[in-house]
Parts: structure tokens; C-alpha cells; sequence
């Protein structure tokens, strides 16, 4: 029978010791290591490589604006801090930053895909597809025509969606939508590219908008009356319960009564004509 006498106390500690040093130096020399490599120039972030489908900048005026804002090297540099510099270039909604080993950074850039101007006509604001508002340079807009959009502070997106349901409407009788306005209060004002205003009037967004569609849907009938087509429409106001009033262009303002009688008689008569028209049925 045999048996191991424990080590001395004197060789636990020399063995401790020595794991203790050799920890110690490794630590240091991951330390030095960790130095040398966030310090060499090898790693100083040297290529910016800019992706995605840009219309409003270029990937060298990117690099050369955004360039002197980053700080650190391949892996000292704060990504996030990285991504907000690009996104804080005109016409930049998103950008997507990555390390690329040894020194690269790799950007995928998003712009904002103009929609509408927003807010007064002085300012410098637009609203994206997304109902977003950014700030851009209203010069470099390659699109014509686009409508102007108005309200209280953060509801881009209400006028937006709005604007998606009217524009539609009025476009079918040859007047697009110039700008829409949605006032503190409530209610809604429509600018025509003919130059007409209209007053739709507040509520839910449906019922704005089956008054517009009454209204687009009567319109032909009233300015038949005057020997005017609907180009002549000059302004309108659709707040009323019961009918809307209007003024043409030569013609002497039409109150809501005389507009909704004339729109009645009209239609009774559209639908006189049709029974008339219709075939009647033999008899056996």
C-alpha cells in the first residue's frame, strides 16, 4: 500500500507564484498587443465605401463631409456615432455602417424619397413617402408639381394619408390637389391646380372625404347649368349638412340651397332619362 505525502507549504506557494507571473505576463502582453494594435496606422480607418441608390449626393462628397467627424480607428471607432454623422447629411434618412477588416467602413445609404413640400412656403421642409419630415434643399427637387402640405406639429402622416385619398378624386375631374391644409381646429382646406379653394370641412377622415366624393360627383351637373364646365370652379364650401355652396368663375355665387336643388333636379332627370331608355319587357 502507498500513498502521496502532500507538497510542502513552501512549494504550494512557489507554484502559485508562478501561475500568478505567468497570468500576469500574458495580461500584460494582451495588454500591449491591444496598445500597439488601436495605435499602428495600419488600422486608421484609410476606405469608406458607400452603397445604395443616391439621386441628392455622391459617394466623394460623402466621404469628404463626413470623413473629418469620425474618430478612432478600425476598432476604436463608434459605429453608432459613425451612423449619425451620415444621417446627418442633407437628403440621408438611414444609413447602415460595418466594420471592414483591416481599415474600411462600409456605409448603405437610404434617401428620402421626396413626397410633398411641408409647412409654409418660406420654409425649407418636406415630407417623405413614409409621412416623415426632413429638412432638405428644395432647389435640387427633380420632380415637378409636387402638392404642399400644412398642420399642427406632427401630423405629417395624417396629412399624408389624407392627401393619398383626396388627390385621386379631384385628379378624375382635371384639378389635382396643389396643397391641402388641416388646421388647429380641425377642418380641412384643398388648394386646386386651377387655382380653386375648397372648404371640406372637419370630422373623420371618411367623411371628409364622401363629401368630396358627393361633391366631385355633382359638380358636372351644376356647372352644366351655367354653360361652364368644372374648370370654371372658382371656390366651394362643403361645410354644410345638406348640400355645399360654390362660386364659378362669371357666374354669381350659388348658395348651398340652389346648388343642392339644381343637383337634385339634375339627377332626377339623369334617372327620367334612363327609364326611358330602358327596354320594356314583352308580354305572353
Amino acid at each position: 500500500m502507498s500513498y502521496s505525502m502532500p507538497a510542502p507549504l513552501d512549494v504550494k506557494l512557489m507554484n502559485v507564484t508562478a501561475t500568478a507571473m505567468f497570468g500576469g505576463v500574458a495580461i500584460l502582453m494582451l495588454a500591449v498587443v491591444s496598445w500597439w494594435a488601436v495605435r499602428h496606422p495600419a488600422f486608421s480607418i484609410a476606405r469608406i465605401v458607400v452603397e445604395g441608390e443616391m439621386l441628392h449626393n455622391n459617394a466623394v462628397t460623402l466621404r469628404a463631409n463626413v470623413a473629418p467627424h469620425l474618430t478612432g480607428n478600425f476598432f476604436t471607432i463608434d459605429l453608432k456615432d459613425a451612423r449619425e454623422a451620415f444621417e446627418q447629411v442633407p437628403w440621408v434618412r438611414q444609413a447602415e455602417v460595418r466594420r471592414e477588416y483591416p481599415n474600411s467602413l462600409r456605409v448603405i445609404l437610404h434617401e428620402h424619397e421626396p413626397q410633398a413640400y411641408w409647412g409654409p412656403e418660406t420654409g425649407t421642409a418636406m415630407v417623405n413617402t413614409m409621412g416623415e419630415v426632413f429638412e432638405a434643399n428644395v432647389g435640387e427637387v427633380e420632380r415637378e408639381g409636387l402638392p404642399r402640405l400644412s398642420g399642427p406639429e406632427g401630423s405629417a402622416v395624417e396629412v399624408l394619408r389624407m392627401y393619398y385619398a383626396l388627390d385621386p378624386v379631384f385628379t378624375a375631374i382635371g384639378a389635382p390637389v396643389d396643397a391641402l391644409t388641416w388646421r388647429d381646429r380641425g377642418s380641412w382646406l384643398v388648394q386646386l391646380d386651377n387655382g380653386a379653394s375648397i372648404e371640406l370641412g372637419s370630422g373623420k377622415p371618411e367623411e371628409v372625404l364622401q363629401r368630396t366624393q358627393r361633391f366631385v360627383r355633382t359638380l358636372p351637373q351644376i356647372t352644366q347649368q351655367y354653360q361652364r364646365t368644372t374648370e370654371a370652379l372658382e371656390y366651394a364650401d362643403l361645410r354644410y349638412p345638406d348640400g355645399y355652396a360654390l362660386r364659378l368663375r362669371g357666374v354669381t355665387t350659388v348658395s348651398r340651397e340652389k346648388a343642392l336643388e339644381m343637383a337634385r333636379r339634375q339627377a332626377a332627370q339623369q334617372q327620367k332619362d334612363s327609364k326611358k331608355t330602358r327596354p320594356t319587357e314583352g308580354r305572353h
